[in-house]
């Protein structure tokens, strides 16, 4: 039998009448446009976080661009941000006219390297947005340090439930940006996301950018955009949110076992094995390795019913529409490395043994192990 990158039926099974029901409640009250739903999820998300404020918006790219439009972030003003990620993450920069700063990850989490963000700040540098890849938080604690007054967003697309130093990430910096695209740790039926803050200013703002920058009945204090969560979201994220923490603990247990059955097959010696480092609640919202021979291992298992996906093959320092900012391959050699080698594999909670097992022994046939 095919085994999947990630099988959202089997998530979905256990709580679909409790999800159908919920549905069905917000179908008859015909509020779907913010409203209790919504103001329910938030209180229910913040509190899970650890955070005082959380607001409901409509993607998780919506996120970060509210979150950058809450600084009045704009044309000549500079953002500092991995190039090893979702493209977001630069797009929702460069679609405010403002200037994104790309810097190197570190190669053990892939995460930025908070060693070179000070070289690249400058007068005009407005924002550092750290991404929390692959479900492992980054090291905050040394990026708030290179950011000095600089505020700091976090990028949380792919990190609801990672913490470091034992809070949540989205709970560090100015704001945290969350997704609940449906492939997330905790995601939707469609597009959602979550601006974190402990600042009851921001919240305000946030809050009124997100619907026309309206402060009143049409009223506009500020230009804002559409970026409402909607209630049907709402819904289903408040009956997902009790199961995420034992979702998050199977991930967990099926990284490990990859990581034992590859060490078994000393396939360790030939693979760069996912590391949860010490003092970062790694989630495996995607299990990573890199691996030589990359794409042609990729075929293999394609050939062999095995989900896989390469997150990311380019950097975004070499997308063609940061052309003009003059970047040229070996730029960022850690990030271009990874681009070269890295592959995502099935490690979805209901994964079974077996099936974790079949996919070792696939990558096992192709290394002749």
């Amino acid at each position: 039998m095919p085994i999947p990158l990630l099988d959202l039926k089997r998530q979905y099974e256990p709580i679909r009448e409790e999800v159908e029901r919920k549905l069905a409640e917000v179908a008859a009250s015909q509020y779907f446009i913010l409203g209790p739903e919504v103001e329910s999820f938030e209180k229910e998300a913040a509190s899970w976080l650890g955070v005082e404020h959380a607001v409901g918006v409509a993607s998780g790219t919506d996120a970060l661009l509210v979150a950058l439009m809450a600084l009045d972030i704009g044309p000549g003003d500079e953002v500092v941000l991995p190039t090893f990620t979702f493209f977001a993450t630069a797009g929702v920069v460069a679609r405010l006219g403002a200037t994104p700063v790309f810097v190197d990850i570190e190669p053990a989490d892939f995460n930025i390297d908070p060693s070179v963000i000070a070289d690249r700040l400058t007068d005009r540098t407005k924002a550092v947005i750290p991404v929390h890849l692959f479900g492992q938080s980054a090291d905050v604690a040394a990026i708030l340090e290179a950011a000095g007054e600089v505020p700091v967003i976090e990028d949380c697309a792919q990190s609801w439930g990672s913490d470091f130093a034992g809070r949540y990430t989205g709970g560090h910096g100015v704001m945290g940006a969350f997704s609940f695209f449906p492939s997330k740790n905790l995601g939707g039926f469609g597009d959602g996301g979550l601006v974190t803050t402990r600042d009851a200013e921001l919240a305000a703002t946030l809050k009124q950018l997100r619907v026309h920058g309206q402060s009143g009945a049409y009223l506009h204090p500020r230009v804002g955009g559409n970026f409402r969560l909607d209630a049907l979201q709402a819904a289903v994220l408040r009956v997902k949110l009790p199961h995420v923490q034992r979702w998050i603990q199977g991930r967990r247990a099926n990284a490990m076992r990859y990581v034992d059955r590859f060490t078994q097959a000393g396939l360790d010696k030939v693979l760069g094995l996912p590391a949860a480092l010490p003092g970062r609640g790694h989630t495996f919202n995607q299990l990573v390795i890199r691996a030589p021979r990359r794409d042609e291992l990729r075929q293999h298992l394609v050939e062999r019913g095995i989900g896989c996906a390469v997150y990311y093959p380019l950097p975004l320092h070499l997308q063609p529409c940061f052309a003009a900012l003059g970047h040229r391959e070996g730029d960022f050699p850690v990030a271009e490395a990874a681009s070269r080698e890295v592959i995502a594999l099935p490690v979805f909670p209901e994964l079974t043994e077996d099936e974790i097992g079949q996919v070792v022994g696939a990558i096992a046939e192709f290394y002749g192990r």
